[in-house]
């Protein structure tokens, strides 16, 4: 079955804000379209019920994208 992500609230971290980086950050808009891409392949791959080695492959390149946005919106403190 089918489980919605909140992406921002994943990321701790309101739209509109958000928005506002990635309207400066070129890399972190791409890193977005791509991440609601893999979660529509997400979706589908869920809904039609794909072989379960395909779902758990399209979720983990989606977790992927997800920690590459992360690290620009959290960078690490050193």
């Amino acid at each position: 079955m089918p489980v919605p992500h909140d992406l921002f609230a994943d990321l701790s971290i309101q739209a509109d804000d958000f928005h506002a980086l990635s309207a400066k950050d070129p890399e972190l808009l791409k890193l977005y379209k791509d991440y609601n891409a893999k979660d529509k392949e997400v979706d589908v791959a869920e809904r039609t019920a794909a072989a379960d080695d395909t779902v758990t492959q399209l979720r983990k390149e989606r977790l992927l994208i997800k920690d590459k946005i992360e690290r620009i919106i959290h960078p690490a403190k050193s």
